[in-house]
């Protein structure tokens, strides 16, 4: 079996479900589960229909009409009758959401983010199985919260891995086309739970290990991995060959196009991942598995944006040791802050992190408490694996270099801005 990937990406418009399709009739589709994203940027519209829900209730119908707007003109692009039992269906998710909204009493924020926002990929997959019945394509549609099971760390959950593999293995039909959701999972009393943000490339590979699949395919509007993104570095060059180890170092250090969790079960099973463009289906793309690290041998270029630059130093210019190290880490994985770089000294510790769940000034208040804090925000950390002379002076040419950290294969600058 073949598990394909489709993003926001490939399914924002009528043409691009189109295109799915087209690919799906290139490449064969008789043993493929599709595993999609909601439809373009419906994931960031239901994050205003979060906050208007919690902030600005005078604002909460107007922010879910815009979602319904959006939706509603895919249908009419790709449906000939408005009669066509889609439309009910896509009503039917859409009442479900609002009853939800009407309804509920938990103020979990992270609770109530995970039961709305999965409406995007909910009924992005249900328009996409319906518009292939109306073109006489058979396909099974998959609630996936039926198959993944995780715990109740809700936006970012873990997945139980004896209980989803047993459910998958009973559940999903082989050598036919079936069509399923990323990014989502239920914990044990069948409340949505997600995954983390861009977390249906792990979907895909949950299903991939799951069912001993013959391979993955991310389709992306690129023609495959890059060794840098082009929106930031000129010239930026295709890899036709990346190892795991050397994929999983990538995703590490921030590289987009696959998502961190992803690679972990398919090495443990060596399960081959291809990312294509879903414009030219027909090229090679990228390949990642078992081989030499890269192909080309080439720099490979990071940036992530909007980072926080954080150093302690003791009040008392005492040393900070072993037992202060594994508090301040104990904090950041209390906050859920994602720490990208570390450095310290005798009497100073600095990490650059990332602040995804906007808890950086409850952090500051209780690292405050034991240490004196300085802090740059809004920094960029660049990450250069097989970094260099020239690919560094590229780096930091025009910068203020804040921090720099060089190992045997990576360098890692932290600038202003």
């Amino acid at each position: 079996m073949r598990i394909f990937k489709f993003g926001g990406a490939s399914v924002k418009d009528a043409d691009g479900i189109k295109n799915v399709l087209h690919v799906l009739k290139t490449v064969g589709y008789d043993d493929v589960l599709l595993v999609i994203s909601a439809m373009g940027k419906t994931t960031n519209a239901l994050e205003i229909v979060i906050k208007n829900y919690f902030e600005k209730s005078n604002e909460l119908q107007s922010s879910i009409q815009d979602v319904k707007k959006y939706h509603y003109q895919i249908l009419l692009d790709l449906f000939e009758d408005e009669n066509h039992d889609v439309f009910l269906d896509i009503n039917s998710h859409f009442s479900d959401l609002e009853y939800f909204l009407r309804s509920n009493k938990s103020p979990n924020y992270n609770f109530v983010y995970d039961q709305i926002v999965s409406y995007g990929e909910l009924i992005s997959t249900t328009i996409v199985s319906n518009y292939f019945d109306f073109c006489d394509v058979k396909n099974s549609w998959l609630d996936v919260r039926n198959f993944i099971k995780t715990d109740t760390n809700y936006r970012d959950a873990n997945v139980d891995w004896e209980l989803t593999q047993n459910l998958i293995s009973k559940g999903v039909t082989k050598k036919a086309l079936q069509i399923t959701q990323g990014f989502l999972g239920s914990d044990e009393n069948s409340f949505t739970t997600t995954l983390g943000r861009e977390g249906s490339d792990y979907t895909a590979a949950i299903f991939a290990y799951c069912l001993n699949a013959e391979s993955i395919t991310i389709w992306k509007d690129v023609p495959g991995v890059l060794n840098a993104d082009p929106r930031y570095f000129e010239n930026a060059v295709l890899l036709n060959q990346i190892s795991y180890r050397e994929a999983i170092e990538l995703a590490f250090y921030g590289a987009t196009v696959i998502h961190p969790k992803t690679l972990q079960p398919l090495q443990k099973k060596e399960i081959p991942l291809y990312v294509k463009s879903f414009l030219n289906p027909l090229l090679p793309g990228t390949s990642v598995s078992k081989g030499k690290d890269l192909d080309p041998q080439t720099p490979c270029f990071i940036l992530k944006k909007e980072q926080l630059l954080i150093s302690l130093s003791s009040i008392d210019f005492s040393f900070i040791m072993e037992e202060n190290i594994s508090e301040i880490f104990l904090m950041f994985h209390q906050y859920k802050m994602k720490v990208s770089l570390i450095q310290n000294s005798a009497i100073s510790f600095s990490v650059c992190i990332e602040d995804k769940f906007g808890n950086f000034e409850i952090l500051k208040n209780a690292l405050s408490k034991k240490f004196k804090v300085t802090y740059n925000e809004n920094v960029s950390l660049y990450t250069i694996r097989h970094f260099d002379e020239a690919s560094a002076v590229m780096v930091e040419k025009d910068k203020e270099v804040l921090l720099k950290q060089v190992s045997r294969d990576t360098m890692q600058i932290v600038t202003k801005g």
